[in-house]
């Protein structure tokens, strides 16, 4: 793939009952999961009408590594999978699993930053960009929020990794700085500190055209919402939750003025 180093490439729901993620997210967010593949593998891509944003993997009791809970994991494109792997180590961050080649596909690792959070890093064999995440993509990620322990060391981690730069914040009381990611020229989330119940973990917010209806959707189809249509800086208004499986999840639309 030709995205920068550093970027986002891909987003994977990994679960236990795929169909049922089907369920909720399609009506939720407006996406098109496929079929079932043949083999025994059950991997499933999700298409947004504008190019795929990522997949949905089963996870099989028993079969799968302690380290691959349920939930939401992103793709990180770097320019060499091995080099970047060790680089992570040096970081003080984990590899779970040592890169490997997935056929037709690309090479990839399973790691974790200095705090545990967990990410791929990885090369596509295709000479595509990926569009999986677009800052106003319908259906596709616009934000990518890392909340973490510690934000100073994990900043700096993904600094020395990735090459990110941190060229704004804002003050959130009581919690500190909300630090905006910038990746190969482009921003991409933000960090921030874990405080009270908020999932700690990266957290992915994906594109609708409406929040109330998908707010409704939401609730209807068995999430919770942490998080009401809340606006925020730059006018899109956004909901944050758990999916039915528990598995934590924010959608993003625009405000009443755009």
């Amino acid at each position: 793939m030709t995205n920068p180093h550093g970027t986002p490439i891909w987003y994977e729901l990994q679960a236990t009952e795929i169909e049922a993620a089907k369920a909720f997210y399609e009506p939720v967010i407006g996406w098109t999961v496929g079929p079932k593949p043949e083999g025994p593998m059950d991997y499933r891509m999700i298409d947004t009408g504008d190019g795929q944003v990522g997949g949905l993997a089963r996870l099989v009791p028993g079969m799968t590594p302690d380290c691959m809970a349920p939930g939401w994991k992103v793709y990180f494109g770097v320019d060499d999978v091995d080099a970047t792997a060790a680089e992570i180590a040096g970081a003080g961050g984990t590899v779970h699993l040592a890169p490997f080649d997935l056929e037709g596909v690309g090479r990839m690792a399973f790691c974790a930053d200095s705090q545990g959070n967990v990410f791929y890093i990885m090369r596509g064999f295709s000479d595509e960009t990926s569009t999986a995440f677009e800052r106003t993509g319908m259906g596709k990620c616009n934000w990518n929020e890392l909340v973490t322990a510690d934000q100073e060391a994990g900043n700096a981690f993904y600094a020395r990794v990735f090459g990110w730069k941190y060229p704004d914040s804002m003050p959130m009381p009581g919690m500190g700085d909300y630090v905006f990611v910038e990746a190969g020229g482009e921003t991409i989330g933000a960090t921030m500190n874990h405080a009270g119940d908020m999932p700690a973990g990266w957290q992915f917010y994906f594109r609708v055209p409406d929040i109330e209806a998908a707010a409704e959707r939401f609730r209807a189809n068995g999430g919770t919402l942490f998080m009401e249509p809340m606006e925020v800086p730059g006018g899109d208004r956004i909901i944050f939750g758990i999916d039915p499986a528990g598995t934590p999840v924010g959608v993003v639309g625009p405000g009443e003025t755009q």
